[in-house]
């Protein structure tokens, strides 16, 4: 999908395309969240898209998106990732792994883990089967995806300023950068397998 793709659902559809790109890339669905977060600070830069809905939209585009995977992890628990796990290479030796590390540092994990593919979307999951109590999740996923949202859409919005970087190039950009990611993903599974 392109930029101006992007920007023209954005227009048509309103903010709430910018919620469910957030909402779907954090329940599992990979898509490079980082890369729309920039296309939409540089956006915000050529007043294409409003400052403060986009991160309204954003950051509750991305909190949902970590309720929402919370419950099905406290729901269906480890059943839910032994029986799909393997899809994205948790087994159970990991999975034992990553339950006894996740409890001790189960706050940092869930601020931080925006910045990592892949923790992003395990965290809230995992939050749900280790029982992480529901109030902290909430307040941590949400200081969490303000910081990361925040900061991808200020370096965009910084740099389509100062840069003027034109926007019939973004679809190239775009591009690109999407290469880029399915490039990685590939290597990474590579590796792995």
């Amino acid at each position: 999908m392109e930029a101006n793709d992007i920007f023209m659902y954005i227009q048509s559809h309103g903010y709430i395309v910018l919620f469910l790109s957030l909402f779907f890339g954090i329940v599992g669905i990979p898509a490079p969240e980082e890369s729309l977060l920039f296309f939409v600070g540089i956006f915000i830069s050529h007043d294409q898209l409003h400052l403060f809905k986009s991160l309204f939209f954003a950051i509750s585009g991305a909190t949902v998106g970590m309720v929402v995977a919370y419950m099905a992890g406290y729901t269906f628990g480890s059943a839910l990732l032994f029986k799909y796990g393997h899809y994205i290479g948790f087994h159970r030796r990991r999975y034992r792994y990553v339950y006894r590390h996740f409890r001790k540092r189960a706050p940092w994990i869930i601020t931080f883990g925006y910045f990592i593919p892949g923790v992003r979307q395990l965290s809230p999951y995992m939050a749900g089967v280790v029982r992480v109590p529901f109030l902290p999740f909430l307040f941590l996923s949400f200081a969490g995806s303000a910081f990361w949202i925040s900061l991808f859409i200020f370096v965009g919005k910084f740099l389509g300023e100062r840069i003027h970087i034109p926007l019939y190039l973004l679809p190239w950009i775009m591009i690109v950068f999407f290469s880029l990611f399915f490039i990685g993903l590939y290597v990474k599974r590579r590796k792995t397998n």
